[in-house]
C-alpha cells in the first residue's frame, strides 16, 4: 500500500517536506510544475504557501493538487 501525506511544510526555492505514513520523510521540488496549468498559480508565494494534505496526497488553495504517486515517487528522502 502506498503510504499517504501526513504532514507538507513549504520550504524556500518552492521545495516542501513531506510526512508520510510510513514515517518517512521526503522533500519534493516543485519547481518544475511552475509553468504548468493551474500549477502556474504556485509563484504566488501566498498561493505556494497554503498547501495542505488532502487525506492521501496534497492540495492548495487554488484547488491545484499532485497525485500521491508523483509526491511519493518524485521526491527525496531526507
Amino acid at each position: 500500500m502506498r503510504p499517504i501525506v501526513l504532514k507538507v511544510k513549504p520550504e524556500d526555492d518552492y521545495f516542501l517536506t513531506l510526512s508520510f505514513s510510513n514515517g518517512e520523510i521526503r522533500r519534493f521540488d516543485v519547481k518544475p510544475y511552475l509553468d504548468k496549468g493551474i500549477f502556474r498559480d504556485l509563484k504566488n508565494l501566498a498561493i505556494f504557501n497554503s498547501v495542505r494534505p488532502d487525506g492521501l496526497s496534497i492540495e492548495w488553495s487554488n484547488e491545484a493538487a499532485l497525485s500521491p504517486d508523483t509526491v511519493y515517487f518524485e521526491s527525496v528522502m531526507i
